[in-house]
């Protein structure tokens, strides 16, 4: 099987050596927009790798830790930082799931069962209801409970203890019982060889109920300060955690406790002429799109907003933004057809209809199961969102 597999393999490569076309399947041939631009997260200049460069977040200024002690972490690491801070701050928390209490698969809670004991860092049975069902009834007693889903593609089977307990119980029992104190993360999104069950995104799903909410973080410092929120926000949140940054974006991260507020957008590039809208791993997809377009036409600007929160969203700065630049395109790794781009397109549409220079455009995974060997052809990557930029600019 395996002779037959690479045999498959090799003659697919050598067709597509024969097939050899530009850089996407409705290329324009007079264009790379590549060019040799070093693309990902690795070169990215919206990291804040040095401690000058936390120094001088107005953001990090404005929580008064841009000033405090830095320490670099990759995003992997800042998460376990925010768990151990909370273990440390709130007797009541608990950190349990699939494989925790030696780290978990990414090891995102490495040492903590050490620290705080088993009966605070525990894992649990292979059960994803079982671990939501748990987690809905510590958070009722008062406990602040923080669940792990080993991978958000394994997130479904507890879809109804989320979707109708612990979204609905403070609605439905007259703010008498809440199952505030419930905070779920789980890895997500594509990673390059996870296949259809490990690079699943889901967070349409769960922004679809009123009663969750739900965050996406791009970089260490960000996952640190909304996980952080997250916990201690009065509602059920999930976070959706980009698995292929776990590693790639590194920071100086505050060593301080800080909180990052929730459901606000954050414009990481001042723009004219058009707004570029994402969140978690995208963000990079679109800072590379936006990199080409402005090389390739002399006089263009683009605002980048990253959305940080998808439920409850900013919907006012995404709003004023578009209202400046008359264009949007927004873009995530879920599927289009009723992806979360949906929705912001509407809103956006109801509130700039008057302003809209050209129709809004959506660069999203494909509607089809997540592939493996053609992952690239499914992702929204920044050769297309370069071709929706350009598509919107020269409406």
């Amino acid at each position: 099987m395996l002779r037959l597999y690479s045999a498959s393999r090799r003659f697919g490569l050598l067709k597509c050596a024969k097939l050899r076309r530009a850089y996407s399947a409705v290329a324009d041939a007079g264009v790379e927009p590549v060019r040799g631009m070093d693309l990902g997260v690795a070169h990215s200049k919206l990291l804040l790798r040095s401690v000058a460069a936390v120094r001088n977040s107005a953001e990090l200024q404005t929580l008064g830790v841009a000033d405090g002690e830095t320490r670099k972490m990759n995003m992997c690491q800042a998460i376990n930082d925010a768990l151990r801070l909370t273990l440390t701050t709130d007797d009541t928390a608990v950190v349990f799931g699939e494989d925790v209490a030696f780290g978990g698969v990414f090891r995102c809670s490495v040492g903590l069962a050490d620290e705080f004991g088993g009966e605070r860092v525990f894992n649990t049975p292979l059960t994803e209801q079982g671990i939501a069902g748990f987690g809905i009834g510590m958070a009722a007693m008062g406990h602040t409970s923080i669940a792990e889903i080993q991978f958000a593609d394994y997130i479904f089977p507890a879809f109804d203890q989320l979707v109708n307990e612990a979204a609905k119980f403070r609605y439905r029992s007259g703010n008498e019982f809440n199952a505030g104190g419930l905070t779920v993360r789980t890895p997500s999104a594509a990673v390059g060889h996870g296949g259809h069950y490990h690079s699943q995104s889901p967070e349409a799903f769960f922004a679809h109920v009123p009663g969750l909410k739900v965050v996406v973080p791009r970089s260490a410092i960000q996952a640190k300060g909304l996980l952080m929120s997250a916990i201690r926000d009065p509602n059920p949140t999930i976070v959706f955690e980009p698995k292929i940054l776990y590693r790639s974006a590194v920071e100086q991260v505050p060593v301080d406790d800080y909180m990052l507020p929730l459901s606000q957008a954050e414009i990481l590039k001042p723009g004219a002429d058009v707004t570029v809208v994402g969140y978690g791993s995208q963000i990079y997809v679109l800072e590379n799109a936006i990199q080409m377009i402005e090389r390739d036409m002399p006089g263009v600007s683009c605002e980048l907003i990253d959305l940080r929160t998808i439920m409850p969203y900013d919907a006012e700065t995404v709003a004023q933004s578009v209202n400046k630049t008359g264009r949007m395109v927004i873009a995530h790794e879920a599927p289009r057809i009723q992806g979360f781009a949906s929705e912001l397109a509407a809103e956006i549409q109801e509130r700039c209809f008057l302003r809209l220079e050209s129709p809004i455009e959506r660069i999203c995974g494909l509607s089809l199961p997540h592939p493996l060997v053609f992952e690239r052809f499914y992702m929204p990557c920044a050769v297309r969102v370069y071709e929706a930029i350009k598509r919107s600019l020269n409406y």
